[in-house]
């Protein structure tokens, strides 16, 4: 049954039962892990970011909006702010993956498939390119491309305009692209 509530629901009735908040932690943070860790790293940070996010969101649920039934962005929200605390250990993390080079993780199996060694190739240079990309830039790009949000849902979560989150994104991806072309460029 509590399975079927929807998030503001959820949220209403912690407002009363406080272990009703559990339900969104069980719902939501696999999911905000998965992100977290993507934008931190193994370093066990992701962890420690996601729980500090779910502290800050359970002493906020106060003012959450219930007229949205979706609290998937206004989580978000919370763990990128938490993650830009940290906007030290995530670019120090682009840095080193980016000296790591094109072939230092690529194993020359016979049944690796190209796309997955081209990834590799170019993981390098992509992580440069995220280290240069403003740190607002780069919570919209990384909102949408591994957060899987909606452009609306990036706005609410940063509190923004959707034509802000919309230039911003155009931003990052002009940066990626121009770091595509002069890995396409080297020999």
């Amino acid at each position: 049954m509590d399975q079927e509530l929807s998030d503001d629901a959820i949220i209403a009735a912690s407002r009363h039962e406080p272990d009703r908040f559990g339900l969104l932690y069980d719902r939501y943070c696999a999911t905000l892990y998965r992100y977290a860790y993507r934008r931190l790293g193994p370093s066990g940070s992701a962890e420690d970011v996601v729980a500090d996010a779910f502290v800050v969101a359970f002493r906020k649920r106060g003012g959450y909006d219930l007229s949205r039934s979706d609290a998937r962005p206004w989580l978000f929200g919370i763990l990128t702010r938490e993650i830009s605390k940290r906007h030290r250990a995530e670019e120090a993390r682009y840095r080193a993956l980016g000296r790591a080079g094109a072939g230092d993780d690529v194993e020359e199996f016979t049944d690796r498939v190209d796309s997955a060694v081209a990834a590799q190739a170019v993981r390098g240079a992509l992580a440069v390119a995220l280290s240069r990309i403003r740190p607002v830039e780069r919570d919209v790009l990384l909102l949408i491309a591994w957060g899987d949000l909606s452009y609306e849902e990036v706005a609410q979560s940063l509190h923004i305009k959707i034509g802000t989150v919309r230039s911003r994104l155009h931003r990052a991806r002009q940066q990626l692209r121009a770091a595509l072309q002069d890995i396409e460029r080297t020999p």
